[in-house]
């Protein structure tokens, strides 16, 4: 398996740049007849798997945060990665968690994470 820096892409950029840790989910969602019985044995049916990338951010400057703000803002995201479950390369649509910057030096925002979750199961 070969994941590196430069392998994450979010809309055609480059990541690696940018994150000082990626953190790679892989959800299950159930469907509602799922659960356990009294005897304590689980059934239901598993509607798939939905990945969650976690991009931990490095302080950015005020450039590199206006260059990214947008697409993290925006309703949908195509992220390209190195898939380290599959090992393959995967192109999916996400939407992003709610996001947050702090500055403490009124520089650079401080550090921070950023989820990318999968609009559709994983194939």
């Amino acid at each position: 398996m070969f994941i590196n820096k430069d392998s994450l892409y979010m809309d055609g950029i480059s990541m690696g740049q940018y994150l000082t840790q990626v953190k790679y989910q892989y959800n299950k969602l159930w469907s509602s007849d799922t659960g356990r019985t009294l005897s304590g044995q689980m059934s239901g049916t598993l509607i798939g798997i939905f990945p969650k990338i976690i991009m931990s951010f490095r302080k950015l400057t005020d450039a590199e945060l206006i260059y990214l703000a947008p697409h993290f803002d925006n309703p949908r995201q195509t992220i390209q990665y190195r898939d380290p479950n599959k090992n393959a390369d995967v192109t999916m649509t996400t939407y992003t968690g709610d996001w947050e910057t702090t500055y403490k030096n009124m520089d650079k925002a401080d550090t921070f994470e950023l989820s990318f979750i999968a609009t559709d199961r994983r194939r």
